[in-house]
């Protein structure tokens, strides 16, 4: 009951160009909710802290990279039943006069499941939501991961998460890898492949000149360079993340970013010169950001999701001895509650446009793009 009360001092501060409220409190069964604005009330992260599931993407670190990256308007909601803490639902609303206006938990977040803290109060949670979502007149609300708001039928899509247990001794940890990973490491480091584990600004600019190297080749454009300078000042800068870079013969050939938000992690964005790859720098660059943590007291590393479509990329992740599971998304129509199936993309022509573009046109696309996405 102490930590319950403890949710109660959070203060509400009001958001910008919308009144911050609290329904009136009828009984200790009622449920009220809070919306609280992240960026400007640090107190947010008092009160994810809370939960043992809260990671990196529900902090108010990661609202302020979407909000001064994007614009998206936050609408953190806050649900109690008297003095009991409830639920906490991480929301963006975003707004585009293409993709039109939708609530979103959360966008660019793989999977961002809401912290329920009062099962029994689930139900009326999910019907205050989708309330909420019809006042603010979204298109849809899409919700990234967990369980509690599901339909009882299929989600609308499904993608695998894995899950590294850190729990263990090193040793034991590397005894759980693929005979091809403990191969690879080995070859990174007899191909004098350097590895080190930095929060300097330097280090993203040479993971954001790989990335866009990597996006290219997959036919991708990139994320805008003042994307990864807001997680830089946002996120690296502060402690709750860092970075792993690899270099031969001073030249950066692979790097890898990492949130951290109490003992959970998330491998959130890696990227690599395909001209080194026989060296497997990025198995080594793994390898390294796995043993910095084992130092670091945390329990979980997630490798963050992967499209069912992507065999190979879910062989590699396997290969780390981690658990696979089941991200679901699930869409709600505010209007009639029904599933939203997202339209089909067929990204077979995209991908070849932006895979021969030059880079500097393909970098121009990623910042006029990814605003109207999520």
């Amino acid at each position: 009951m102490k930590t319950l009360e403890q949710s109660e001092a959070v203060e509400t501060t009001p958001l910008a160009g919308d009144d911050s409220f609290v329904e009136p409190k009828t009984s200790d069964k009622s449920l009220q909710m809070r919306i609280l604005d992240p960026v400007h009330n640090p107190g947010w992260d008092v009160v994810i802290a809370l939960h043992r599931d809260a990671g990196c993407f529900h902090t108010s670190a990661w609202a302020k990279v979407l909000r001064q990256t994007y614009n998206h308007h936050p609408f953190y909601l806050q649900f109690s039943r008297g003095r009991r803490l409830a639920a906490l639902i991480p929301l963006m609303e975003v707004r585009s006069p293409f993709t039109g206006r939708r609530g979103v938990c959360l966008p660019f977040s793989d999977a961002c499941e809401p912290l329920i803290f009062d099962p029994e109060a689930v139900d009326l949670v999910r019907d205050r939501l989708v309330r909420f979502a019809r006042e603010r007149r979204w298109k849809h609300l899409e919700i990234r991961g967990g369980k509690w708001f599901q339909p009882a039928s299929s989600s609308v899509a499904k993608f695998y998460g894995h899950t590294l247990d850190l729990r263990r001794r090193v040793g034991d940890l590397a005894d759980c890898f693929d005979s091809s990973v403990r191969r690879a490491i080995r070859k990174a480091e007899r191909s004098n492949v350097s590895v080190a584990v930095g929060r300097n600004r330097q280090v993203i600019d040479d993971f954001y000149r790989l990335h866009v190297q990597t996006r290219r080749r997959h036919g991708l454009p990139p994320q805008s360079a003042s994307f990864f300078l807001n997680i830089y000042e946002q996120i690296i800068k502060p402690g709750l993340g860092f970075t792993v870079l690899a270099q031969r013969e001073s030249c950066p050939i692979a790097a890898a970013i990492f949130f951290r938000f109490g003992k959970n992690v998330r491998y959130n964005y890696g990227a690599s010169d395909k001209r080194f790859q026989e060296f497997r720098a990025n198995n080594l660059v793994m390898w390294h950001g796995i043993q910095f943590l084992l130092r670091t007291g945390v329990e979980k590393l997630r490798f963050g999701r992967t499209e069912r479509e992507n065999e190979g990329l879910r062989r590699f992740k396997l290969s780390w001895g981690t658990q696979e599971e089941v991200i679901d998304y699930c869409r709600i129509d505010p209007l009639g509650r029904q599933r939203l199936m997202p339209a089909p993309h067929n990204f077979g022509f995209h991908k070849r446009v932006f895979g021969k573009l030059p880079r500097m046109f393909n970098r121009l696309a990623g910042s006029i793009i990814y605003p109207h996405l999520d």
